[in-house]
């Protein structure tokens, strides 16, 4: 797992800006803290920092390759599950390997398939190759958008980055934010492609984007297709069962340590458990982390999203099988620094406004990092296999994105000044953004009523929801040189849930059925039968009261960020009674600190004209 980042200029003379070349690579130090790179000619230029998983002493980058016709030179972030087959097949065609690593065996795919490698792929990546036989530049990232990449077109050329702050180092990108760069902000309908700064765009997932000197062309290689399902119930149970089995056989392999994001919800259980299954027949033992605050059991308040603690589930689940497990104990005053705050929203380039659950996840992969390099998460099965709330009520039947449905756009103007709410007019952009995701579903001829609309359903959580917490996860877990891996995301897994019918995922009249039933020999009974609950937040009354605090102080500091909150409602949260604050106060005062600390780091240009 890495950080890239890169300029490709058909007019300039790049040898002669190294120094832009190295600011822009040292941004991404956190993401590759082993080792740096940089590679530059005349027409090309790439940084990388490596976090080393696969092959230590080899796969350092750029890599290059030579050929009779010119010099391939590539940068890679993630990793190639596949890649020791591909090295097999690659190896049967006369290719020769200098080392042990799936950078190579990604290049040399290049130089046999060309762009169309990232067909044989299977795994998280996102990478660029500079062709010099043809001077093209060829970006191409993994089918569900796990790894991010950005790019900013120029007068003569290119940018690109494993995120904005690489872009933005360079003297040709501008830090501007207009309209649509707020709405996407705000909204919580990541829009594909879109990447908040002015003339900044992210490669959208299952795509290649091709650059040489007649211009940029972008065209996707996978995406998510409806095919008529003929497996019964028993055997779609077995054969979710089998690809889990082969997908975390797969994700288990590194050469670093590894363990389990474990939350006792069913996704994170029912992982944990194979890889300890797996692990077993080894010798090995799986190691396991969860995150948990003081005094949780006393100060926590059931809601919609989390009507369950996770601490008595996750022991359970520990003992079960038998994990090396550790609890990360968060207390408020961790929570509320306002270093903490500034690294979150650092990472992910954002003022994404999630408080103290950003917060926690920072800083649950930082303690998790001191002991492991790589590990499994969760993430995403709700999305693969129906595991929200609003899948199963009327919520998932409004015209709207359905995690936002009854938020909308009242929930917004509690954080905005009514002038920006007013010009950003956030319900029609979600409306048009909700439209033109619902038409781009796929459907099978004839597909009508529940199971037409479930589809649809799926589709917007599968292209829109999921990317913005996989962004989230990358983020986050690179800041402190975590690899998180997601076995959910598995291609295979999510073509082949999607087109099951909505009566079979939901056959024993709960969600996620297949998913439960897949692995309930692997799991406590509690386990099984716990309803979904979400990433755990914190009931710590001393948080409240320091973000009131801060709020308090921001207030009268007369920061840049206040012009686009709605002030008087900030004052009212910032005194409100701790005891008795709402969820949208205390929402309220963690954007507007989110929003001070974006721009204190990022130094945003706010147009609206």
């Amino acid at each position: 797992m890495c950080g890239i980042t890169g300029w490709i200029s058909y007019r300039r003379d790049l040898t002669a800006h190294q120094e832009s070349v190295d600011a822009m690579t040292e941004t991404m130090s956190c993401r590759g803290p082993d080792a740096r790179g940089t590679w530059v000619t005349p027409r090309a230029a790439f940084g990388h920092r490596r976090l080393a998983v696969i092959d230590l002493p080899g796969g350092a980058q750029p890599m290059e390759a030579g050929t009779d016709d010119g010099a391939v030179a590539m940068v890679y972030s993630g990793e190639a599950y596949n890649y020791v087959e591909l090295r097999e097949e690659l190896r049967r065609r006369g290719h020769r390997f200098t080392t042990d690593s799936d950078t190579e065996v990604v290049l040399r795919g290049y130089l046999q398939w060309g762009e169309e490698v990232a067909e044989k792929l299977n795994g998280m990546y996102a990478f660029a190759i500079w062709d010099t036989r043809t001077e093209k530049l060829v970006m191409i990232r993994d089918r569900m958008g796990i790894k991010p990449f950005y790019f900013y077109e120029t007068d003569d050329g290119l940018l690109f980055g494993s995120e904005p702050k690489a872009i933005l180092a360079n003297p040709l990108a501008t830090a501007e934010v207009g309209p649509d760069g707020l709405r996407e902000i705000f909204s919580f309908a990541k829009t594909p492609g879109a990447a908040v700064w002015e003339g900044m765009r992210e490669l959208r997932p299952g795509h290649v984007a091709v650059l040489d000197r007649n211009g940029l062309r972008e065209h996707a290689y996978w995406q998510l297709t409806a095919t008529e399902h003929t497996d019964s119930r028993q055997e779609t149970v077995a054969h979710v069962r089998e690809l889990l089995e082969d997908i975390i056989a797969r994700q288990l392999v590194a050469d670093v340590p590894r363990c389990s994001l474990l939350s006792g919800g069913l996704d994170s259980s029912a992982m944990t458990a194979l890889a300890a299954k797996q692990l077993g027949e080894h010798g090995e033992t799986v190691r396991s982390f969860a995150v948990d605050f003081p005094g949780q059991a006393e100060n926590f308040r059931a809601e919609d999203i989390s009507p369950t603690q996770d601490t008595p589930f996750v022991h359970a689940v520990k003992d079960h099988v038998h994990s090396d497990h550790s609890d990360i104990v968060l207390d408020g005053a961790a929570l509320s620094d306002p270093a903490v705050r500034r690294a979150a929203v650092g990472a992910r380039d954002l003022p994404v406004g999630l408080g103290d659950r950003d917060n926690s996840l920072y800083l649950l992969f930082k303690a998790v990092r001191e002991q492991s390099t790589v590990a499994l998460s969760g993430e995403s099965a709700d999305e693969v296999f129906g595991g929200y709330p609003w899948f199963h009520d009327a919520r998932r039947e409004e015209e709207i994105f359905p995690w936002l449905a009854g938020l909308a756009p009242i929930d917004f103007r509690g954080t905005l000044s009514d002038d920006l709410a007013d010009r950003l007019d956030l319900g029609t952009y979600l409306h048009d953004s909700y439209s033109s995701a619902v038409a781009d579903a796929p459907l099978k001829d004839g597909e009508n009523g529940l199971e037409k609309r479930m589809r649809q359903v799926c589709y917007l959580h599968l292209t829109r929801m999921v990317q913005s917490l996989l962004d989230r996860k990358d983020r986050m877990s690179m800041a402190v040189g975590l690899e998180v891996r997601v076995p959910f995301c598995d291609h295979r897994l999510v073509q082949y849930v999607f087109n099951t019918p909505w009566s079979l995922k939901t056959f024993d009249g709960r969600e996620k059925s297949i998913l439960r039933e897949a692995t309930r020999d692997l799991l406590p009974e509690s386990v099984v039968q716990r309803k979904k609950s979400g990433y755990p937040g914190s009931f710590d009354p001393n948080y409240v009261a320091a973000i009131q605090s801060q709020a308090a102080d921001l207030l009268s500091s007369g920061h840049a960020a206040l012009d686009l909150c709605h002030r008087e409602k900030l004052r009212a949260a910032s005194v409100a009674d701790g005891a008795t604050i709402t969820t949208g106060q205390r929402s309220q005062l963690e954007r507007a600190l989110d929003l001070a600390a974006w721009f204190d780091l990022h130094k945003p240009v706010i147009k609206l004209n």
